[in-house]
């Protein structure tokens, strides 16, 4: 019994057993982990697939299960229940359960019949639960989920501007025009081999920015496909090892899926800052990108590395396009930790932009910063630190600051198109405080500079309030507000309000 002895005894579950224990049980990793467990035993494939994809069996913190001991049939027998409750909560969250581990459930359900007959209503009908699991997939590989975004929001201010090429009119911003509308998204995730993930999205919206003259206003989830479906996201992440992720992808292939953008609480555009500056550092963390790959290595429990190359046209045979000949951003990040609360993190930035296709700022400054040189063709250094503290659980400080050297490489005329140089600067920190009202909610307070450039007129601040507030697990609203004062760097423009409230929808 030397072989079924280790086996049942690797396979009992987070339930109590007859045993007597002289030291806490703790997570494994990987059945290779358990010393004890023979790999010539045919149900040791079962085990380490249940072990590593969910998270069902633990075992003492020496990596042993004291094979010298029996562990009777009906542990084992209780350890199997206990796998079968984790994939039916992993079911019952629209997580992939695959139909290999089913089609090894029932196997073993065979060898234990008796077993789990003896245990009776303590397991809960197994059988009825494969049947379950089987009736209830999506897909063997493919998990469904989708997010719909209704946003209600007006932007206005009391007067016209005045600097003629920005705010330019004789009438106030938007003149209290309310906007409704929408993004709906739906996402198809596929592992195939536990941890790797191929994400397709498509998604369908009509949110537009509030103003062609300014991009300091603009949401962070305005998307206009005049409600047409289009194919949004498609990436594959797969691990290399135990600590190196790799990512490749063909569209919307951004620079935050490698960088850590340490903004955990306002990053996402569909739950976080109303803004589409204050989401992330936009001089390191936007660029050109779109297509490419990169890499994130985690060196020890402190210290990781994240490195990538993106290309904005790669699909384009022609002249000046393509994956290495047009726009591209390339770099890499060191991230630090010094305790699980506090992230920080610098990163480099390498991008070039070709004539008439130049947006230094990914449209969250001015149109000085984004086209400083009348649309000749840039190359720019750019470097970002970023940080985050979470404060005992229920308080939230991030921030970052970032500055850009971009270089003219088509001097030409006069004016601007003729500098060889211009430099950006940015900043931002905002406060979030959790469980604000309701576990779950988050009051946010958020302050910063958008992207200047060296030749801009004045300063342009901007300040957001905001309070985020689940419904339910599935629901969430967001209402706040925020302003730009003196917007595109330029005191002669009347500061502009925004107020809106979206409400998120996920299934």
């Amino acid at each position: 019994m030397g072989i079924i002895s280790a086996l049942m005894a690797s396979s009992v579950g987070a339930i109590e057993v007859p045993m007597n224990l002289d030291s806490e049980m703790s997570q494994v990793n990987s059945v290779s982990q358990l010393r004890d467990v023979s790999p010539t035993d045919w149900a040791f494939e079962a085990l380490r697939s249940l072990v590593e994809r969910y998270g069902c069996i633990v075992g003492y913190p020496d990596r042993t299960f004291r094979g010298n001991r029996a562990l009777s049939r009906y542990e084992f027998a209780a350890g199997l229940n206990a796998c079968m409750q984790q994939m039916e909560r992993l079911i019952a969250a629209s997580e992939s359960v695959m139909r290999e581990d089913i089609e090894k459930l029932k196997r073993l359900m065979q060898e234990f019949e008796t077993e789990l007959a003896t245990l009776g209503a303590r397991v809960d009908n197994l059988e009825g639960r494969v049947a379950f699991l089987e009736d209830h997939q999506f897909s063997t590989t493919t998990k469904l989920s989708g997010e719909v975004i209704i946003s209600l929001a007006n932007a206005f201010n009391s007067k016209a501007s005045s600097y003629d090429g920005l705010i330019k009119g004789s009438k106030p911003v938007n003149e209290n025009q309310a906007v409704l509308a929408n993004r709906a998204r739906f996402n198809f995730d596929t592992s195939f081999m536990g941890k790797d993930r191929l994400r397709v999205r498509i998604q369908g919206a009509n949110i537009q920015a509030f103003n062609k003259n300014t991009d300091m206003t603009r949401l962070s989830y305005d998307t206009n496909t005049s409600n047409d479906v289009v194919l949004d996201d498609l990436f594959y992440r797969f691990p290399i090892g135990n600590k190196v992720t790799a990512f490749v992808g063909t569209n919307a292939m951004n620079i935050d899926k490698v960088f850590n953008v340490d903004n955990p609480y306002l990053e996402s555009d569909a739950t976080g800052t109303l803004t589409r500056f204050f989401r992330r550092n936009p001089l390191v963390f936007r660029g050109p990108e779109g297509a490419g790959g990169g890499v994130k290595i985690k060196l020890n429990n402190q210290w990781n590395f994240n490195t990538l190359y993106v290309a904005r046209n790669a699909s384009n045979p022609e002249e000046g396009r393509g994956f290495f000949n047009g726009a591209f951003s390339t770099g890499a990040q060191i991230g630090f930790s010094p305790s699980k609360p506090i992230n920080l993190s610098v990163a480099y930035l390498y991008t070039y932009e070709p004539e008439g296709n130049v947006n230094l700022t990914d449209s969250t400054g001015s149109p000085r910063g984004s086209n400083p040189f009348d649309g000749s063709a840039v190359t720019a250094n750019r470097v970002g630190l970023q940080g985050s503290w979470l404060i005992g659980n229920k308080v939230n400080i991030s921030g970052w600051g970032g500055y850009a050297s971009a270089d003219n490489l088509q001097r030409q005329g006069t004016g601007r198109s003729n500098r060889s140089s211009t430099d950006l600067w940015t900043w931002a920190g905002n406060v979030s405080l959790l469980d604000v009202g309701k576990e779950g909610a988050i009051l946010s307070f958020l302050g910063g500079m958008p992207p200047k450039a060296s030749d801009d007129r004045n300063t342009s601040y901007t300040l957001e309030l905001q309070y985020k507030y689940p419904i339910t697990d599935n629901i969430i609203i967001t209402p706040g507000a925020y302003v730009v004062v003196n917007p595109n760097h330029d005191s002669r423009n009347d500061a502009i309000w925004v107020g809106a409230i979206r409400t998120t929808f996920r299934f």
